[in-house]
């Protein structure tokens, strides 16, 4: 699981280390069955390095950048001083016509004490507010990139540069899966990301592990509904056609795009069985679908891809993201922050509806929930005044929930206007690997050979945020 080493090899190391010996027939066959096994079906489900806090991951994306000192990271001192100059050399105003001068700007909600923990969240978010007890804010994020497709190309793959495997496709090669009717890994998005499809891409990862794209909508996924009359003659197609891809596959063995494909089709035929009734939100009740902000018939809207989250997980995938652009436009508030306030509306109910019905189930013992956006907003424009902010790779919040992560805790800050982390960094690195590790890898170990380097999702970075585990 931990490191690919390409079939070839291993048998010659095998075959040269035991030429001589008697137990070559049996450790020979134990090899080769291994690798067949790994080739027809590179989902199966394999052991973690470490017994594992969660099972699987809802991963909550919010695309253009949330801005910190709004929503999660209160400046009291940025409120005291709002209008002041300020001089420092920021990627967002070097060399920019009419930011020779840079001037603190308040933020644009009020922060309040929340739950037990009394946590300080704004009225940006109060249903996400109401929920802080159960949350571990890392309020010392920050990332290499101020530009959205490399800051958002980061926050998926590691790699602020080139495409990589994202967490989800890192996450399915790792582990594996237990419902082998559906996909380890999907993304519910209705709209495009910054990056596109790479930020749910396998790129050198064998296909089989890239995300599947369900979009919210009448129809989710496409060619859901099979297209002969009767299941009988659809089994016998595909049994027919299982039996030439295996007569294929065994004349190249170690082909492992062949197997992705032929694994594709076996996935997609499960999917015809079990997904139309993963995505039949009609079998929930109506106290479910209120705490969700959902109409009864309602298959749009964050409120239908979180609970349709909580249902995939239900039934065994491993990792699940959904993606907000927002219904006209994303968080990138740059000519006015009243952008944040009216998209935070369509996100914020159903998050904490999320948290709660996961708590209901019992599950939140097994699921880690993880919030993020792909950089902050600046404390400052080029007048106090000014209606929005720009991006900010200096500093922002992500949060994590669930299975393994400390309650009610904060961990990491700001300085005193949220310009720069200071107490406890946490970079991009760090947090996948905090990731992993709930869901119990190493980060170092999960690596994959390719183009003669081990690769693996923090690069040669990353450190475990130790303070945010339970």
């Amino acid at each position: 699981m931990t490191q690919n080493i390409h079939a070839p090899n291993r048998r010659r190391f095998v075959r040269s280390a035991v030429a001589s010996s008697l137990l070559m027939p049996g450790i020979l066959s134990e090899i080769l069955a291994a690798d067949s096994a790994e080739q027809s079906n590179p989902l199966s489900p394999k052991p973690p390095h470490f017994p594992a806090k969660a099972k699987s991951v809802i991963f909550l994306f919010m695309s253009g950048g949330v801005s910190h000192i709004d929503s999660f990271d209160p400046k009291p001192k940025l409120i005291e001083d709002h209008g002041k100059e300020v001089v420092f050399d920021h990627p967002e105003t070097r060399n920019r016509p009419g930011y020779e001068k840079i001037f603190l700007k308040r933020p644009d909600w009020k922060f309040s004490p929340r739950g037990q923990s009394g946590i300080e969240v704004s009225d940006l978010f109060p249903h996400i507010a109401n929920q802080a007890d159960d949350i571990a804010f890392i309020r010392s994020m920050h990332t290499s990139h101020s530009n959205h497709y490399n800051a958002t190309l980061g926050m998926h793959t590691g790699s602020f540069a080139f495409a990589r495997p994202s967490i989800g496709a890192w996450m399915s090669y790792g582990l594996g899966t237990v419902n082998q009717n559906l996909p380890s890994f999907l993304v519910l998005a209705p709209d495009m990301p910054y990056a596109g499809t790479q930020v749910w891409a396998s790129d050198f990862l064998p296909g089989a592990h890239q995300g599947t794209r369900v979009m919210p909508g009448s129809e989710p996924v496409a060619n859901l509904v099979r297209r002969v009359p009767q299941s009988k003659q659809q089994e016998l197609e595909l049994e027919v056609l299982k039996a030439f891809n295996a007569s294929h596959q065994a004349k190249r063995m170690n082909d492992p795009q062949l197997a992705a494909r032929i694994k594709s089709f076996e996935t997609a035929h499960g999917m015809q069985t079990e997904m139309p009734a993963a995505l039949d939100l009609s079998q929930e009740s109506d106290a479910t679908l209120a705490l969700y902000g959902l109409k009864r018939g309602e298959t749009s809207g964050f409120g239908w891809q979180c609970l349709a989250a909580r249902r995939l997980v239900q039934r065994g995938v491993r990792f699940v993201e959904l993606i907000h652009t927002g219904s006209s436009g994303n968080w990138d508030s740059h000519g006015n922050m009243a952008d944040h306030g009216r998209l935070a509306p369509q996100v914020d109910q159903p998050i904490a509806g999320l948290l709660q019905d996961l708590k209901q189930q019992g599950m939140l013992d097994d699921v880690l929930v993880v919030w993020t956006t792909e950089f902050g907003r600046t404390p400052f424009n080029n007048t106090a005044d000014a209606p929005g902010r720009e991006h900010h790779n200096w500093a922002f919040t992500s949060w994590l929930a669930g299975a393994g992560v400390k309650q009610g805790f904060v961990h990491g800050a700001t300085d005193e206007y949220g310009i720069r982390a200071t107490e406890k960094p946490v970079h991009v690195h760090d947090f996948h690997a905090t990731i992993l590790h709930l869901m119990g890898i190493d980060h170092e170990r999960l690596t994959y050979r390719h183009g003669g380097r081990d690769y693996r999702l923090t690069d040669v970075h990353g450190h475990v945020v130790k303070d945010v585990l339970s």
